[in-house]
């Protein structure tokens, strides 16, 4: 099941099936569309797999091996790769809390979001290969924009997965958090990021003109928020507490 944790501004995604190792079925492909109908309007969306073993383990091979022809294999990755890309386009800033490692098809999902934060035992792997088929969910065309097409091909290529230390060396993955506290260090940089500067951050840096750009900061500017942010940041002594 996919589980979605409202939370002020906060939209927390959890995909929670255990018994498959977070993997993704087509059920799991209308629940996650549900779930990101359910999220609009969230200031950030965080992705997650349930427990710590996995984020997501890629497609669930049980179930997916009934499709047995190109048309039907065609339809699935074109449904399951529209939800990639509806999480890479997602307003506002997304995270991808990796919990467990992200293999396959879960590393796909991964480099949907914008940003990978990382348990420290995790590990990552575009390790499709191994079943004789390759990345079909926009997978390796984001993977290239984050590593260089010339590191794709090898990763991808050869099934290679990665420690959460390489990943994070190479640019696959952008912070690493202990495992022992890893729950309360995703939240507090998503809570961090649950704010309307971070949204307008995301959308100038998907590229923007110049005048958008300065208009989006200027309708920040005048914003009550902004002055009493200013405020406090000019009488500190004058806050509570």
């Amino acid at each position: 099941m996919v589980d979605l944790e409202l939370d002020h501004g906060l939209a927390v995604l959890t995909i929670d099936r255990p018994h498959a190792r977070n993997a993704i079925a087509l059920d799991t492909m209308a629940q996650l569309e549900q779930a990101l109908d359910a999220a609009a309007g969230a200031h950030t969306l965080v992705i997650r797999g349930a427990g710590d073993r996995a984020f997501v383990s890629g497609g669930d091979l049980k179930e997916l091996s009934a499709i047995r022809t190109a048309d039907d294999a065609a339809a699935m990755a074109w449904r399951m790769r529209a939800i990639c890309d509806r999480i890479a386009s997602f307003p506002a800033p997304v995270i991808a809390a990796l919990n467990g490692h992200a293999l396959g098809g879960g590393a796909e999902v991964a480099v949907a979001a914008d940003i990978r934060l990382a348990a420290d035992d995790i590990k990552i792997g575009f390790n499709q290969v191994a079943l004789e088929i390759m990345p079909a969910w926009g997978g390796a065309e984001r993977l290239a924009a984050l590593v260089g097409k010339n590191r794709a091909l090898l990763l991808a290529g050869t099934g290679t997965v990665l420690e959460a230390t390489e990943a994070q060396r190479i640019g696959l993955i952008d912070e690493i958090l202990p495992r022992s506290s890893f729950e309360q260090g995703w939240r507090q940089i998503a809570k961090k990021l649950a704010k309307r500067p971070a949204m307008e951050i995301k959308r100038v840096i998907g590229g923007v003109s110049a005048e958008e750009a300065v208009k989006a900061f200027a309708q920040l500017w005048v914003d009550d928020a902004h002055w009493r942010a200013a405020d406090r940041a000019l009488n500190p002594s004058s806050n509570p507490r």
